[in-house]
């Protein structure tokens, strides 16, 4: 099907030079029957399209993995993000993938042999991603699963002969754990186990595979299943906790992350044979969220979660010393990926104030290499805000970390406050345009809170958001307004408050719940009904959302989520709303954002609806989210403002 940009896109991407810049003409907005469909959403003008200029071409970049000496990269050029090589540090970004569709990730075959990497791509945001060989030496690309079910967690064995992964190609649920070779060879390692499963690591021989099974964000299960006859053993039976990442070894022993028999997710050593388990970061009172083993089994790498910012360590194995690091930038790192020398290690680091770039150390020199340095756009880098990580109390006494950040000049300043999606996200100090643009064009403050449910803060504090508490949360946010309130440089008469996902849920619930305290919300691909959302989202996925937020299926429970679903409150609601929706969407249905906008309208409260038909879970294609970036924009001038150039 030939893709077909609507005309205002096109305006939009042409810097809108037919203008005469002494008039105040407004763009048509786009067309419906094309890939966007608007309902509400008045004419966009042309000093909302002009302020927004300088923010829409920042860039970023995201380590997969090394290519020889060199690395492979996702990055964007044109309208989504795709796979470059760049083979010598701050070297040329060689673009190697050209499709409509943004690439969504790629792992790279350990065999320099092999001389390629494999790759995931979906249509339209379905989710319903497919692995592709990308052969390096002819630029081929082959398919390798059946063209329509999904693919994840692809992991190569230690020679690259294997490529192993989990699929729902049998019957549209099951994650189940498949292996194949590139000469067509295929093996089951698991099928008909239900949902949450991914292969983790290879053990050194290929004969065996560590796998885990997520269960909910409270708890997963790790397992090791012998590739030849398929029998799996249960690793920690009785143990019930959450678990991260397991990878094998030297000798005998695995290496995971666990929040047991503690509050956070802490390093751990399990000897395979014995059982026998070793606490090795004893002493950090916040997660690890990450770690990596080097191919010849004798380094690590892990990265502490402090608060919102990152910590890399680095130690030998098996004494576990550690290995001294050149100093490095502050801000959040991942994707710490080893080159095949054992010796360098790579990794991708963001802050607020730089996009995402990719970096690497070599621990022989204690050398720090760049290998990208985005750009900003039109921004100056000069005016970019860091924001102040501030706590507040909430209704219980509990206090509650948020992010904040100030525009330059006295207030008092109007707020958005902006709600992380998960609900188990959490929102930490990374570069974002849109967030530069409220603060310098809108002249609004923006504050990111970590409400209770938020991960990094510990297990008691991710459960506070549990089964029927699930309300405690939007509390958080009146207390949040509560807090604004109390700050002489922020206006507690001018606050807006957005989110995506079940961001987009506590948008509604706080427009219910504190719809007099604010003045706009902006939803994005947002829950509006927990029953019908779990109804309706894919089979894939329902089982893991019923752990988190209840089994529909149960009335009790089915009555509970009714009662606090903002559906059922649409009388209570007299906040204008701005929504976004991607038609597919396979975790928050459209159906979702459609009957609330239907709801709204009926009961004539003003709403604008953004459609896009090549979407899904949010907007990935750089012409769609200029698009919504705008009408975002000039909502926000309209209802938090009170700017009348907005008015149709």
């Amino acid at each position: 099907m030939m893709y077909r940009r609507p005309f205002l896109c096109l305006l939009i991407l042409a810097g809108c030079t037919t203008m005469d810049p002494s008039r105040r003409d407004t763009q048509p907005a786009p067309p419906p029957g094309g890939n966007l469909v608007v309902d509400g959403v008045p004419a966009v003008p042309a000093d909302v399209l002009a302020s927004l200029e300088a923010y829409r071409n920042a860039r970023s970049a995201s380590l997969l993995g090394w290519v020889g000496d060199g690395v492979l990269i996702a990055t964007r050029f044109g309208n989504t993000t795709q796979l470059h090589r760049v083979d010598t540090p701050l070297g040329m970004r060689r673009q190697i993938t050209f499709f409509p569709e943004p690439v969504a990730g790629a792992s790279v075959n350990p065999d320099p042999g092999r001389n390629g990497f494999v790759y995931l791509k979906d249509t339209g945001g379905s989710e319903f991603y497919q692995m592709f060989w990308y052969d390096s030496a002819t630029a081929d690309s082959l398919l390798l699963g059946d063209g329509k079910s999904r693919y994840m967690g692809v992991s190569f064995s230690p020679t690259g002969q294997w490529l192993g992964y989990s699929t729902t190609e049998r019957n549209g649920t099951d994650w189940d754990l498949h292996a194949q070779d590139l000469r067509g060879r295929h093996t089951v390692l698991q099928e008909g186990e239900g949902v949450g499963w991914t292969i983790e690591d290879w053990s050194a021989d290929e004969g065996k595979v560590l796998v885990s099974r997520y269960i909910s964000v409270n708890e997963s299960r790790l397992y090791e299943i012998d590739v030849a006859t398929g029998h799996r053993r249960r690793l920690l039976p009785d143990v019930t906790a959450a678990f991260g990442g397991i990878r094998y070894g030297p000798g005998a022993n695995a290496y995971f992350t666990s929040d047991m028999n503690g509050e956070f997710r802490r390093l751990h050593r399990l000897d395979l044979d014995t059982g026998t388990i070793t606490v090795l970061t004893e002493d950090a009172h916040w997660d690890v969220e990450s770690f990596a083993l080097s191919r010849d089994r004798k380094r690590m790498a892990y990265v502490l979660n402090e608060d919102g910012v990152s910590r890399l360590f680095a130690t030998r194995l098996p004494d576990g010393g550690f290995i001294a690091l050149p100093a490095l930038p502050r801000g959040i790192i991942s994707g710490l990926r080893f080159h095949p020398d054992n010796h360098r290690l790579g990794f991708t680091v963001r802050d607020a104030k730089a996009p995402s770039d990719a970096f690497s150390v070599d621990f022989r020199t204690r050398q720090l290499t760049r290998w990208t340095r985005s750009e900003l756009g039109g921004i100056e880098a000069k005016r970019l805000v860091e924001p102040e990580l501030i706590h507040y109390p909430s209704f219980d006494g509990r206090s509650i970390p948020a992010f904040v950040y100030r525009p330059h000049g006295p207030g008092p300043h109007p707020v958005i406050v902006s709600i992380h999606g998960g609900p188990e996200g959490q929102a930490r100090p990374s570069f974002a345009a849109n967030t530069q643009y409220y603060l310098h064009e809108l002249g609004s403050a923006v504050i990111y809170p970590n409400v209770r449910g938020s991960r990094g803060y510990g297990k008691t504090y991710l459960k506070l958001d549990n089964g029927r508490r699930r309300e405690d949360s939007v509390r958080d946010i009146g207390a949040l307004l509560d807090w604004i309130a109390a700050v002489p440089d922020l206006d507690a008469s001018r606050v807006a408050v957005t989110g995506g996902s079940y961001g987009g849920y506590m948008v509604l619930a706080s427009v219910v719940h504190y719809g007099d305290r604010l003045r706009a919300g902006v939803e994005r691909v947002g829950i509006s009904n927990f029953v019908t959302f779990l109804e309706n989202t894919q089979p894939y996925r329902r089982d893991l959302r019923r752990v988190e937020y209840g089994d529909e299926r149960d009335p009790a429970m089915r009555a509970f989520l009714t009662s606090i679903s903002p559906l059922t409150h649409v009388d209570s609601i007299k906040t204008p709303l701005l929504i976004s929706q991607g038609l597919n969407d396979p975790r928050v249905p459209a159906s979702e954002s459609e009957q609330i906008v239907s709801a709204l309208k009926e009961a004539d409260i003003p709403v604008w609806y953004v459609l896009a038909k090549d979407e899904g879970h949010g907007f990935r294609k750089k012409s769609n989210r200029d698009y919504l970036g705008a009408v975002t924009a000039m909502f926000l001038k309209r209802h938090l403002l009170g700017h009348d150039e907005a008015a149709p």
